[in-house]
């Protein structure tokens, strides 16, 4: 019990970091650096799965996947550009803190219910593989919404230009 209490309160912490820095981004200018590393940077995280004692089933990675996916589309919903002096910046949303600590206490409340039925490490495993599958189709999401932005500044400088 003493290992959920701690990683509850390191995922708060955690929870409360992303959106201090998710705030603060607003303010700058996103790039697609930025929005695909991300996942490429979470994504080291697969190896755990070299130890057997993270290993899942598959019923579990789909389910653990299928339920980050669900998450995700808050996020995606929640998730906007704006072109302001001819650079694309995120869209402040004032669901999204809300959005966020919603998910961070369902998760909580999750990893609480299932430590009594799951081992810790495919516990561990399963919240890996829903964060990454939420955090992936989000990302793809922005990438799409960015692009879609970008290419329409790109022919308003060329229609303009001319």
């Amino acid at each position: 019990m003493t290992e959920i209490i701690v990683s509850s309160i390191i995922a708060l912490c955690m929870g409360a970091m992303v959106i201090f820095i998710r705030l603060k981004a607003s303010n700058k200018p996103v790039s697609v650096k930025k929005i695909i590393l991300p996942p490429i940077f979470m994504s080291t995280g697969f190896l755990m799965f070299v130890v057997p004692y993270f290993r899942l089933s598959f019923g579990e990675v789909a389910e653990a996947v299928v339920v980050g996916m669900v998450f995700s589309t808050l996020l995606i919903k929640t998730s906007r550009f704006e072109v302001r002096e001819n650079d694309i910046f995120l869209k402040r949303s004032k669901a999204f803190p809300f959005i966020l600590i919603g998910l961070l206490v369902i998760r909580i409340v999750m990893k609480v219910v299932l430590s009594s039925e799951i081992d810790l490490g495919q516990l561990s495993g399963m919240f890996f593989l829903l964060a990454f599958g939420m955090i992936l189709p989000w990302r793809i999401a922005m990438y799409l919404q960015y692009r879609k932005l970008a290419s329409g500044m790109d022919e308003n400088i060329q229609t303009k230009g001319v």
